[in-house]
C-alpha cells in the first residue's frame, strides 16, 4: 500500500488507516479480543501502517493495539486522543487541563506497550481551556519524548490557526466522506495553507455508503447509529440517493460502493488518510482493495456533479453532541 505525509514534517502513515473504535465501543457489543487482536494483525499484513483508537473506547481498546501490534511496534504508526472527563465521552464532558492530558498520556503509553505516542489528538476542543494552554502542554509531552506529533478532532478553523501557532498541527481528525462534507468549504483550504494532514473518520459514513443499510435495516443494542437523526428509518429511505447516485460507477468498474466512496476521498487531496474501521475480515480485506481503485478525472467530475444536487437528510448527531463541534 502507498503512504501519504501527515502534516508537512507529520509521520508517514499507509495511505489508508484502521480505526479501532468499533472493536470495543459505538457499534454493540465489543468483539472477542483474540478476535480483534487477528484483525489488528491482518490490516497490518495488507500493508496498514496507521492505527487510531483513544482512551474515550474504552481502555480495552488501546491494549488490544498495543497487544497485536508489539511485534511490529517500530513499523507501525500509533494515534490515540485525550479529551474527555474521566475518559467518558457518553457524559458529553470535556477536560483537557494540561494535569489530565498528562494523564492520559501516561495510560496511553502504558497500555500501548509503547515509550512514544506516535499522534496525540484532542478529541473535542474544550472551551474551558485555551488552546494555547493545549498545545503547551502537548509540546512539553513532545519535549520530553512520550509524543511524537500533536493533532485536533473536530476542531474550527480559529482553533486549528491558534494551536498551529504554538504548535505545529501534523493532522486533524474530523468527520468526512460524500456522507458529510463539511470541511470542504473552510477546513481543506486551511489545512492545504498551513501543511496539515486530514484523518477523516467514518469514512464509509457509518456504514451508510457501503449500501448495506436501507430503511429496514436494525442495529444492535449499544450502537450509536439507533440515535443518529441521520440514521431514523425516515432519512435512510431519503439518503438512498446517494447510495444510487453512485452505484453505476461501482458497478462500471467491478468494485463495491464502499471501495468507491474510500477512492473518492483519497483522490481530494493527496494528504488526507481515511481511517475505516471494521470487525469483519472480509471487510477490511474491501477497504483495503480500494487503495488500488482508479477513479478517472470523468468518473470524479460525474460523481462530484451528483454530489451537488442531493442534499442529505437528517444532522449527523444529537442536537447535544453538534454543541461540542468547534466552529
Amino acid at each position: 500500500m502507498k503512504t501519504r505525509i501527515l502534516g508537512k514534517n507529520g509521520p508517514a502513515v499507509s495511505e489508508l488507516g484502521f480505526g479501532a473504535m468499533g472493536l470495543s465501543y459505538g457499534y454493540g457489543p465489543s468483539i472477542d479480543r483474540s478476535e480483534a487482536v487477528t484483525l489488528l494483525q491482518a490490516a497490518y499484513d495488507l500493508g496498514i501502517t496507521f492505527f487510531d483508537t483513544a482512551e474515550a473506547y474504552g481502555t480495552e481498546n488501546e491494549e488490544l493495539v498495543g497487544v497485536a501490534l508489539a511485534p511490529v511496534r517500530d513499523q507501525v504508526v500509533y494515534a490515540t486522543k485525550f479529551g474527555w472527563k474521566d475518559g467518558n465521552a457518553r457524559t458529553g464532558d470535556l477536560d483537557s487541563s494540561p494535569a489530565r492530558i498528562r494523564f492520559v498520556a501516561e495510560q496511553s503509553l502504558r497500555r500501548l506497550r509503547t515509550d512514544r505516542i506516535d499522534l496525540f489528538y484532542q478529541h473535542r476542543v474544550d472551551p474551558n481551556v485555551p488552546i494555547e494552554e493545549v498545545a503547551g502542554t502537548v509540546k512539553d509531552l513532545i519535549a520530553e519524548g512520550k509524543v511524537k506529533h500533536f493533532g485536533l478532532s473536530e476542531a474550527g478553523v480559529g482553533t486549528i490557526r491558534r494551536a498551529h501557532a504554538v504548535l505545529p498541527v501534523a493532522a486533524l481528525q474530523s468527520e468526512y466522506s460524500m456522507f458529510t462534507r463539511d470541511p470542504e468549504a473552510d477546513i481543506l483550504p486551511v489545512l492545504d495553507e498551513l501543511g496539515i494532514g486530514f484523518v477523516p473518520f467514518s469514512p464509509l459514513g457509518k456504514g451508510f455508503l457501503t449500501g448495506k443499510i436501507d430503511q429496514s435495516t436494525t442495529f444492535a443494542d449499544g450502537d450509536i447509529r439507533n440515535t443518529l437523526p441521520r440514521f431514523q428509518s425516515a432519512a435512510r429511505a431519503a439518503n438512498q440517493r446517494l447510495v444510487e447516485a453512485i452505484e453505476w460507477i461501482a458497478q462500471g468498474k467491478s468494485v463495491t460502493l464502499a471501495q468507491v466512496a474510500l477512492a473518492w476521498l483519497l483522490a481530494q487531496r493527496p494528504w488526507i488518510v481515511p481511517i475505516p474501521g471494521t470487525t469483519k475480515r472480509a471487510r477490511l480485506e474491501e477497504n483495503a482493495g480500494s487503495s488500488t481503485v482508479e477513479l478517472t478525472p470523468r468518473d470524479l467530475a460525474a460523481i462530484n456533479d451528483a454530489l451537488q444536487h442531493i442534499a442529505i437528510t437528517g444532522e449527523r448527531y444529537s442536537d447535544q453532541a453538534m454543541k461540542l463541534i468547534d466552529r
